[in-house]
């Protein structure tokens, strides 16, 4: 869906933003406020391949995708109404690039179990980066090998289970799978301690 389509079916009122991955940790956008959120009805998963952010068309990573199913905590920004098309306009160019995301609105519950209409990028599952259900080994492979523009794809899926953690939830697959991309990528037990960017 182009930015204008949205915009056109866009209530009026104000809008939160939903972020889960990236968007937790690096919104790049200005905001009201943000709080800790929760979102029935999707889950988290590494379920995109990445051929920009986080990888290459000859070697892809991996990022992460809402699916139907479950639930998610991540992080909620409150836009300035005066500022949503102009957030909006940065949001499309960042996430709706190569439409592998569906843009929807949906009902996220603030801590406080207030609820308030936000946007998020759900997966597109008919999309030909959709990687699916990937076992933990395939998983650890692409996200060992991605680089792409912003960066090798460890330090994102790292960088996403530390604020997840900071937000109290673990997700014991994608601790396996950072694991195993680790040592794939030829760290040792004792590296294991240093950042990313120490390296």
């Amino acid at each position: 869906m182009k930015l204008e389509q949205f915009l056109a079916l866009l209530p009026p009122g104000e809008l939160w933003v939903f972020g889960y991955a990236s968007l937790m940790w690096s919104p790049g956008f200005a905001y009201r406020e943000k709080q800790r959120g929760f979102l029935y009805g999707y889950h988290r998963a590494l379920c995109i391949y990445s051929h920009r952010h986080r990888g290459t068309r000859e070697r892809p990573g991996l990022v992460m995708g809402l699916c139907r199913g479950g639930s998610c905590w991540g992080m909620v920004y409150h836009l300035a109404t005066r500022r949503q098309r102009e957030i909006l306009a940065a949001l499309w160019r960042r996430e709706m690039r190569n439409y592998v995301y569906l843009p929807r609105l949906v009902a996220a519950r603030l801590g406080g179990g207030r609820s308030v209409r936000a946007l998020t990028f759900v997966s597109d599952q008919t999309h030909s980066q959709f990687a699916g259900d990937l076992d933990v080994e395939r998983t650890a492979r692409l996200v060992a090998q991605g680089r792409g523009g912003r960066g090798h794809n460890v330090d994102y899926l790292q960088k996403t289970l530390a604020h997840m953690r900071q937000l109290g939830v673990r997700d014991p697959h994608l601790d396996r799978v950072l694991v195993r991309a680790k040592e794939l990528w030829g760290q040792t037990p004792v590296d294991k301690s240093r950042t990313l960017s120490s390296k």
